[in-house]
This record gives C-alpha cells, structure tokens and sequence, in this order.
C-alpha cells in the first residue's frame, strides 16, 4: 500500500480501517490470521443463559395449558400459584446450574425486593414469552428493580451509594444508549447547536465522531488523560470543565483503549467541579467497570448530574443480545435545567410532548428519552423486547446472588492471564503493570514509538517517522504478519499506536502477537540500518 493510500486510510473511522486490514490479513492463507482488533468476548456466561432457556421452556408448558382449543397454540399463563409451579418445576434438577440460578433468583426477589413471588414469576413467564407490549415502556417493573440493584452493587464498591433511586431505561445496548441521549439532550435544549462539550480522551472513536455530524454541529475540546500518569487524567484537565462554555462532559470509564478506570482522586474531583457547576451535564460509560478492583461510578458520586450508562455486552459475553441501560438519579439537575428553561423553550417542549401527557411539563427526563427513541408519536410502542429485559434480568441476579462473586473473580482472571501472556516476552516495564489497581485490561493500548525508542534509540524512531506514516506499522502487521489490531491515533491515543482487544482471544495468540510484533519492528530497523551504510 503506498503512503498517499495509507493517509487515505488513516481519515476513515478505526472500526473501517480494521476491515481493510482483515482483507490484507486474508491475502496470505498460509497464515493463521490473528485478529485483536474488536473487543468481543470469546466467553459466554452460562447459568443466566441456562436459567433463560429453562425458563422458557416453563412459560411454554404454561401457556399450553391456558389455551387448548387449537394445536400449535398457547395462551396467557395463568397467575395465581405459578411461583409454587415454577419452585415445583426447579426442584426436578437444582443440580443444574440453570435451575439453581433460578431458585436463587425466586429467593432474592422474595427476601431482598419483598417482591410478591407470583407477580414476579408472572413478569418473567410473559416477558419471556414476550406476548406483550412492554409495560410500563420505559422497563418491566420488577425487571427495574433487579437491575437497578445490580448497578448500585457494582458501581458503587467501596463507597457508600447516594440516597434515593435511580430511574432506568433499558434500551438495545450501549450505542444506543447513547443514541438516544444525544437526540434528547438536542431536543430539549440541554445540548444546543453550536454548544461546546468536553469528552475525556483517547476514548471509543464513536463519541468523538458523533458530537461533530450535521444533527448535532456540537463543539468539543478534549480532556485528555495522561500516558506517563498510567493513563490517569491530571487536575490540570479537569480544571477545564470550570469554563462555563463547556455544557457536558462525556467519558468512558474505565477509557477505551487504555482500559483504566478514573481514580477517586479525579472522581471526587470532578464532583466538586459540579457542586460549583451544577448546570454541567456528565455522562459516564461504565460498561469495563466490572473488570476492575473496587469499581465507582462517576453516577454514584455526582448522581444530581450525571447520566450512566451501562451494557451487558462484554462481562456477560452478550455483544448479541444487545442489552443496555440508561440511569438517572429520580432527584437530578437535569430535570431542574428542562424546569428552569426560559417560558418559550417550555411552550415548545410541551407542544412536543403533548400527546404524551395531561401536564407535559412535569415529564422526567429519564421518559423523555423513552418518547424520543420512538419519534413521540410512537411512544406507546417504546421500550427493549420483554425477553431481552428478562435475559438482563437474569444476567444481574447472576452477580446479586453470587455472594463468592466466583463469576467475577473468574472473568477478571481469563483477562489478567491473557495481559500476562501479551508481555511474558516483551523487554520493557509496560504502561499498565500487572498490579495496577485502576486497570480492567480489557484493552491494551501500545506505544510503538515509546517501544522503539527504548530498544532501538531515538535515531530510529526519527527515521521510522519520517519515512513512514503512522498506519503503515499495522497495515504490514496485518499484511505480512496476519494479525489485527486497531489504530489508537482513531481513538485519540498517540497517533503510533494500536489498539489490542484481550478479551476475544486466547492467550497463545498474545503470546504470538507480541512475537510477530517484534520481528516487525526488527525488519523496520534493519531497513533503517541498511539506509544507514
């Protein structure tokens, strides 16, 4: 590929560009093709998904038995006893590991939610047959509260979870999640062409892309976290959210592609920025927070302003199943900012909303993104499909009843053992150690440059700089050596790097990455050496 092709690529999203790479990688069939570069689990969880299948198998014995008049037909099951049934159908096999989530799901909505067994069991026997409508839109709701205790264990370790509840919106996984927030952040005027927000940076290419398209022409400046500080952002970028120009702050936490979670330094930071700015928005993805040690939520400590959002994608191997939430503290900032907006923004707002309401004014904003996702008019058909809710559901109790947490512990450790097999042969202390408390290593992030100039010296990286533009290392990785991986410069890391997913590989081929990455950069140098005589 020429250099003029390379700077063409390099203008292209780094999910494009790591297609183009897989066709150079498929180029050479003798070679086994090893690709790091999209973040999907290579596991899945199984008792949630065992307990789903059984579940299911339930609700169509009993909706059979509801509606005989016709075969290949079923009916509503009947409500009243149909906890005792289910507790009757569990006890064939608690061996299982399916059937015993079960009977610790029954026994978690009966003893920690006070949840009345039959309402509960009928919730997840229609959900998962999905014969309805769901109702209410926004989310099933016991459904709600299974969820909403699910965040608030694992968001809020080591620290105490503020008062009150959070409101919960289940949606069609995390990108549109974001979908959705950004559309209704616009129409109520929370967001307004022109406004400028602030994304923490390197950062999931999408959030930097999304703000600049023509439905948003949103300004952004970057609040860019620090390589040298383990990836941690310095005080010096937070004092920039004082601007009042800055109307939001958006941040993945734990990032993406450095994979490490904001300290409780910078969390307790960034609060005390919003109790003196009370009209800035944050909003926080929290979707790798699951694989770090003593995991907190920006939502848990600033909740009055920030808007989280969660996927079941990659902790649960569910990248499928498109399962994602939309929290909002119900005493929030910014419902007070939609209250507070000058009387003709409010008469435009409640003309939009309408038909939705008696006194559309009083509308949350948690609702407002259910009314948004469907366009308004198409409210009453809002809301994530029933039986995904309820495989969500299940994916939850998996974690709240799981008082070893085994399933955590376990998932942490596939990822440690495969970061540890990345650098098992490398000759460098790496950015991210081993026992680094912030990290959640799903991703690794790779200077190739600060690689280069501690092995090879600083005459080297000069050369490779110059003659050479920033893609061309992964395109030849790609090309000549078949494996993938993404460009950081697409995430606003340092232009030469790459990204490397370890969760959808196991930890031979990191062992082979880091060898193929090496006699790469070894034939770069003996080309620099060759130039040289």
């Amino acid at each position: 590929m020429t250099r003029t092709e390379e700077k063409r690529l390099n203008t292209l999203s780094p999910f494009e560009v790591k297609n183009t790479l897989i066709k150079l990688a498929n180029s050479h069939h003798e070679l086994h093709m090893i690709n790091a570069g999209r973040g999907n689990p290579n596991w899945v969880a199984t008792a949630p998904r065992e307990a789903f299948f059984y579940l299911g198998q339930f609700a169509l014995e009993e909706s059979k038995k509801a509606f005989q008049d016709f075969d290949g037909f079923g009916g509503v099951p009947q409500k009243e006893q149909i906890s005792k049934r289910l507790r009757d159908f569990i006890q064939k096999d608690l061996s299982n590991e399916g059937m015993n989530l079960l009977k610790k799901s029954l026994d978690y909505a009966k003893d920690k939610l006070k949840i009345d067994e039959d309402d509960f069991v009928a919730e997840l026997v229609n959900g998962i047959l999905g014969d309805n409508y769901p109702v209410p839109d926004r989310m099933l709701k016991h459904t709600e509260s299974i969820v909403h205790d699910y965040l608030v264990s694992e968001m809020s370790s080591g620290i105490t979870p503020p008062s009150g509840k959070f409101d919960i919106f289940a949606t069609e996984g995390g990108t549109a999640a974001m979908v959705y927030i950004f559309n209704t952040l616009k129409s109520n005027h929370l967001l307004n062409e022109g406004d400028t927000i602030a994304i923490g940076t390197p950062v999931f290419t999408p959030y930097i892309e999304i703000p600049e398209l023509e439905d948003y022409k949103l300004k952004t400046i970057e609040v860019t976290a620090d390589e040298a500080l383990a990836w941690q952002i310095p005080d010096s970028e937070i004092e920039k959210l004082r601007d009042p120009k800055i109307k939001a702050f958006f941040l993945v936490n734990p990032s993406n592609p450095a994979s490490v979670k904001l300290n409780a330094k910078t969390l307790n930071f960034i609060a005390d920025v919003v109790k003196e700015r009370p009209d800035l928005i944050l909003l926080t993805d929290d979707v790798y927070g699951t694989f770090t040690d003593n995991f907190s939520s920006l939502a848990m400590i600033a909740p009055q302003n920030t808007i989280l959002v969660y996927s079941y994608s990659k902790y649960f191997g569910a990248t499928g199943w498109r399962l994602g939430v939309i929290a909002l503290h119900e005493n929030n900032n910014l419902d007070k900012m939609i209250q507070n907006h000058p009387q003709e923004i409010k008469d435009e707002l409640n003309e939009r909303y309408s038909t939705l309401s008696l006194e559309p004014e009083k509308m949350k904003l948690i609702d407002r993104f259910v009314a948004d996702s469907r366009a308004v008019a198409l409210n009453h058909t809002a809301g994530l499909s029933t039986p995904q809710q309820i495989q969500m559901a299940l994916f939850s109790l998996l974690s709240l009843t799981d008082k070893e947490e085994s399933y955590k512990k376990s998932a942490k450790q596939i990822i440690r053992r495969r970061y540890k097999a990345l650098l098992e042969s490398t000759q460098i202390e790496p950015i991210i150690s081993m026992d680094n408390k912030d990290a959640a290593f799903y991703y690794v992030e790779v200077d190739i440059l600060r690689i280069a100039s501690k092995l090879l010296g600083n005459d080297f990286v000069s050369w490779l700089v110059k003659e050479h533009e920033p893609l061309d290392f992964l395109i030849r990785l790609a090309e000549e050596k078949s494996v993938i991986a993404m460009p950081g410069g697409g995430f606003d890391a340092p232009e030469w790097s790459l990204r490397l997913s370890l969760a959808n590989l196991y930890a031979d081929d990191y062992r082979r990455i880091t060898k193929k990455g090496s006699e790469l950069l070894t034939e770069y140098y003996n080309e620099f050496i060759a130039l040289a005589k």
